[in-house]
């Protein structure tokens, strides 16, 4: 019975130990989430978003933590060039010295008289902004409305180039005021945002775009060593039968460009709603270690797979699925994001049907797994969303193609364009890898068997298996405020002066760490 009694109480709290939390709650829209977390203190987190505001059309909004993600500051609304513009595709960075840069695009969203890229700075951690600097027009760039989905990158490697500012941007899906070639661009900043470059392409010779992707999107990254990275795709008959997809880098702040390739590919995608976008990202400690992630049928159905370089780019490893659910069971994935923490390893995070059934209108969570270090698969995956939520077809509009992750030590945090009130809000979650959410899927291959931890609930203290003593506990609240952590003495903990509620227990000696649902009742 008390097996039982352990199994229905951590199944009837699992939501609440990792609930998330809704950081927008608009009444209209919200999407296109991006966070950030301050290289230099873990603490200090900053969300920037798209948000519906009456007479001002679309916005970007920002919030900041500063303890961790337990509490976030009132929102604030970033500027419009003409008051008649539109604003989207928010990116957001934290330089070293604890600078916090928006990148977004600020245009007539109408006519496409006017428009730009523009990137505001915050020197009081993204509670207030600055004027925004324009970093690319589209007068830069004739028949191309190169501002679209713009992404930006800060170099923070402490070399010579740090404090660099990376923009990328494609041109506009505007067949009737776009002509090919189509290209990526770049443009740069080496005095903290107060001016940028004229804007270049990324691509060249033998590794162009292209005249069919229409928009070819540049993923941008810095790695360890400064050194700018960027991968974009080609369909170019005259290069490859294959699509093919290009690494374009520079050791000279953008000035001259190297380029390899990264992955070819004779596949397409049979599901045109998904959200296809693929993500580059580099190990903040090896210098030669960078992965792409990216979604592929070849299975039959679209799964995450990730590529890796061990040697800067120079070869790259087979496709490594990502997602763990049945091979070829016609369940479709999108909306990946990936980060790597401190200690090299990787986390990725998509959206998953696999609670849903097949096709994009299925039911969906998001998801994750932890690729370590030391190890060459995946770990299990794990729910970040605390419900499965009905599928809406605001998700299929535009507005809404990428998710975000930051990873730092064994925390992520994620945030995420979410339906579950009936309008797309921003939600957002924090958990320990060694503390996946517990939910319905995940109970169902638990060991129960093997919980060293009794009573729960439990009003005054929580026994814990003795091979645990000697190493230590934390106890963290179901917004991932540590309230009390401490050396395991023995085989007791007391809980007593907690308040009554639902908190996670993670315990750990050695290289040894499991963590539990814990219910402290009065």
């Amino acid at each position: 019975m008390k097996l039982l009694y352990i199994f229905l109480c951590c199944w009837l709290t699992a939501g609440i130990c990792a609930q998330n939390s809704n950081l927008s709650g608009g009444l209209i829209y919200e999407g296109e989430p991006y966070i950030v977390i301050n290289p230099q203190n873990s603490q200090h987190l900053v969300v920037a978003w798209m948000g519906f505001q009456f007479g001002q059309k679309v916005v970007i909004r920002t919030t900041t933590s500063f303890d961790g993600g337990a509490t976030w500051s009132p929102i604030s609304n970033l500027p419009h060039i003409a008051s008649t513009n539109s604003s989207a595709d928010p990116s957001v960075r934290i330089d070293n010295l604890g600078n916090v840069y928006v990148c977004y695009i600020d245009y007539d969203n109408e006519s496409f008289l006017n428009g730009a890229i523009v990137v505001a700075k915050s020197t009081d951690g993204g509670l207030t902004w600055g004027v925004p600097i324009e970093a690319i027009n589209i007068s830069q760039c004739p028949n191309q409305l190169c501002v679209d989905r713009p992404w930006m990158v800060v170099d923070n490697s402490g070399t010579s180039s740090d404090g660099t500012i990376y923009v990328t941007s494609m041109n506009a899906g505007q067949p009737s005021l776009v002509t090919p070639p189509y290209h990526p661009y770049l443009s740069v900043s080496t005095d903290q945002g107060a001016s940028f470059s004229s804007p270049r392409f990324l691509d060249t010779l033998n590794f162009q775009a292209g005249s069919i992707i229409d928009k070819p999107m540049p993923t941008p990254a810095v790695g360890a060593d400064g050194r700018f990275l960027a991968v974009y795709p080609s369909y170019e008959l005259s290069q490859s039968v294959f699509a093919q997809a290009f690494l374009a880098s520079s050791s000279d702040l953008g000035i001259t460009l190297n380029h390899q390739l990264v992955a070819q590919s004779a596949q397409g995608f049979s599901e045109n709603s998904t959200k296809k976008g693929p993500l580059l990202v580099a190990s903040k400690v090896n210098a030669a270690h960078y992965a792409y992630v990216t979604l592929a049928e070849i299975n039959g159905d679209l799964d995450v797979f990730v590529t890796e370089t061990l040697d800067a780019g120079m070869t790259w490893g087979t496709l490594q699925r990502v997602n763990d659910d049945p091979v070829g069971n016609g369940v479709l994935q999108d909306l990946v994001w990936a980060d790597f923490n401190e200690q090299d390893d990787l986390v990725v995070c998509w959206r998953d049907r696999r609670n849903g059934g097949g096709g994009f209108s299925a039911d969906s969570d998001i998801y994750s797994a932890v690729k370590f270090a030391d190890s060459l698969q995946f770990s299990e995956n794990f729910a970040v969303t605390d419900v499965t939520v009905t599928h809406d077809p605001m998700l299929e509009n535009s507005g809404n193609d990428f998710m975000s992750v930051v990873f730092s030590n064994d925390t992520i945090h994620s945030v995420w364009g979410d339906v579950r009130n009936n309008v797309i809000n921003i939600f957002y979650n924090k958990m320990s890898v060694h503390n996946p959410v517990l939910n319905i899927s995940t109970i169902a291959s638990t060991e129960w068997y093997d919980i060293p931890i009794y009573p729960n609930p439990s009003s005054n203290f929580i026994n814990v298996d003795d091979e645990f003593i000697e190493g230590r506990y934390q106890l963290y609240t179901s917004n991932g405020k540590l309230v009390k952590q401490g050396r395991i003495v023995n085989t007791r903990i007391e809980i007593s002066e907690l308040q009554a509620g639902s908190y996670r227990m993670i315990l750990s000696v050695g290289s040894k760490v499991q963590s539990f649902c814990v219910v402290k009742k009065d």
